[in-house]
């Protein structure tokens, strides 16, 4: 069995890299839901401090 050279699979991988990073995943992009912050109002519950018997 022939041994494949190793330079034209490097060469495939980084192209079809190349392709997803700069054509397929900007395609993709706006279909995939953000992380939007979500503005929680302002709930602080007050819990009273416990009174010390000796104070």
């Amino acid at each position: 069995m022939p041994q494949l050279n190793p330079t034209p699979w490097f060469l495939i991988m980084t192209l079809s890299w190349l392709t997803f990073t700069l054509i397929i995943q900007p395609k993709l992009l706006p279909f995939i839901p953000t992380n939007t912050p979500f503005i929680k109002p302002n709930t602080t519950i007050h819990i009273p401090s416990w009174n010390w018997p000796w104070t």
